[in-house]
């Protein structure tokens, strides 16, 4: 819940607005405990950015899913500003609270600081080694965030975790930008593989379909 995941501004109220990536996880969230729901598998939720704002136990009821679609919808109503991300420590806490083997499903832009990209990627093998199988929601906004496709006219472009801003023609660091993004998921991929984490590109304009259709491979993997 970290603000890089409000990206692109975007409300409930305005259906004509595109989804955030908030939204987007949020909705994707409560979908897929709706599906736990319904076949009697227990769930939580955890909600981080700098901290953990909210780790529930995992049960199963319907009083359960509607307390923890509360919890989604007062971050929906209220977001907040300028919220930074801590990752890694935070998954490695999850990892250590989460006692029984479980499918842990992770929804992130993986926005960290680049320099501690290689923790985050230890947390999640943290919850490797503790026996769970990981699913990396890479949930993005590949338009803009990886495409970085901008009319070539002055753009005043905010850091939504610092406010740092500045104010450029997107053509000029047009090259340099989608290198680094390219090697950032070069890495994240690489490193997905080398763990077996489950890596799904979330595209925030693509729909849920990928999500469930990740899901339900994995099930049927852990079935066998």
């Amino acid at each position: 819940i970290s603000s890089s995941m409000q990206f692109p501004k975007s409300t409930l109220e305005n259906p004509k607005d595109t989804q955030n990536k908030f939204i987007f996880s949020a909705l994707g969230a409560a979908s897929m405990m709706n599906l736990f729901r319904r076949q009697r598998d227990a769930f939580g939720l955890s909600l981080f950015d700098e901290v953990l704002r909210i780790h529930t136990p995992s049960k199963s009821s319907t009083a359960h899913y509607k307390l923890l679609l509360s919890h989604l919808e007062k971050v929906l109503n209220d977001p907040g500003e300028l919220k930074g991300t801590q990752a890694a420590q935070v998954l490695h806490e999850i990892a250590e609270r989460i006692h029984k083997r479980s499918l842990v499903l992770v929804f992130s832009d993986m926005m960290d600081d680049p320099a501690r990209i290689k923790e985050v990627f230890a947390a999640l093998q943290h919850l490797k080694h503790n026996k769970h199988e990981v699913i990396l929601f890479h949930t993005v906004d590949r338009k803009k965030e990886v495409d970085f496709d901008y009319e070539n006219r002055p753009h005043l472009f905010i850091d939504l975790e610092t406010g740092e801003k500045v104010r450029l023609l997107p053509k000029e660091v047009e090259k340099e930008y989608k290198k680094q993004m390219l090697q950032l998921h070069e890495q994240i991929t690489m490193t997905c593989l080398q763990y077996k984490i489950d890596l799904i590109e979330a595209d925030i304009s693509k729909g849920y379909k990928p999500i469930l259709q990740a899901y339900l491979a994995k099930r049927s993997r852990m079935s066998v």
